[in-house]
């Protein structure tokens, strides 16, 4: 897939569907390990002030461009016109597909009680789905012999599309120290799950679709959100007037993933 450099961080490009069937093509490859990152604007200003989280992203399968405010900055930058690839409803589009073509499915992460609850939900709304394993680890660091406890794990239990529920950018870092030890594609879905279980209740289209998902969000927790929204949003809009100022009318080209050309 092409893939455009925004702020150090390479996003893939293309249409929606062409992530869901790369995704399940990957799921689907037998010894594929690999790891998905869905992009917004809390993640790529996390990358602005880590090199080392940079890294992390620009070598994962897939970072897909989530946020309203990404697909702007690639159109207001690049005049790339590019969907929208959101956890939430990649989220859902995956189980429909995993269930259809019987791949099997792990989640790592989360509280046991919204993960009880995504179970409930699970074998209600996806009834042919291989839920092989579902793991809430300790809110600790982990021992190096949990961490291959948890390898050996997953890999018995067969899944091979493992949704990791940490938050960013801690499931961005398991899932890239997780790459060619856990047999699948991992595939960091934040807040999604508890939004799809019912935890958590997701904004409005009107709101989705204007980019104002965020403020739906701080509204359900403030206390939490304040912070990081006020910090990641105003460096966001900094950078990308910055860099629309510094490239002018000189638009590099796109850039293009190496596989493509072998």
């Amino acid at each position: 897939m092409r893939r455009k450099k925004l702020f150090g961080v390479n996003i893939n490009l293309g249409d929606y569907s062409s992530f869901v069937e790369t995704i399940i093509s990957q799921a689907s490859s037998e010894g594929y390990s690999g790891y998905v990152c869905v992009a917004n604007v809390h993640m790529l200003m996390e990358a602005y002030h880590s090199d080392r989280f940079t890294q992390i992203l620009n070598r994962a399968s897939l970072v897909t461009p989530d946020g309203i405010p990404l697909r702007w900055a690639l159109r207001f930058l690049f005049g790339i016109k590019q969907d929208r690839v959101a956890g939430m409803d990649l989220l859902s589009d995956l189980l429909i597909a995993a269930e259809r073509q019987k791949i099997p499915v792990g989640i790592y992460g989360g509280a046991q009680e919204m993960l009880d609850k995504a179970r409930i939900y699970f074998e209600k709304k996806y009834p042919g789905l291989v839920l092989a394993k579902i793991y809430s680890p300790p809110f600790r660091p982990l021992t190096a012999l949990e961490d291959e406890e948890i390898i050996q794990m997953f890999n018995e239990s067969g899944a091979r599309l493992i949704f990791v529920v940490l938050g960013c950018p801690k499931q961005e870092k398991w899932m890239a120290s997780m790459q060619n030890r856990i047999h699948g594609i991992t595939i960091g879905i934040g807040a999604a799950l508890p939004v799809l279980a019912g935890v958590y209740k997701r904004a409005p289209i009107w709101m989705q679709k204007s980019g104002l998902e965020w403020l739906y969000r701080l509204g359900q927790e403030p206390r939490r959100l304040f912070k990081r929204y006020a910090t990641t949003n105003s460096l966001f809009l900094y950078l990308l007037l910055r860099e629309k100022f510094r490239i002018g009318k000189n638009i590099p080209e796109e850039t293009t993933d190496p596989e493509e050309s072998l």
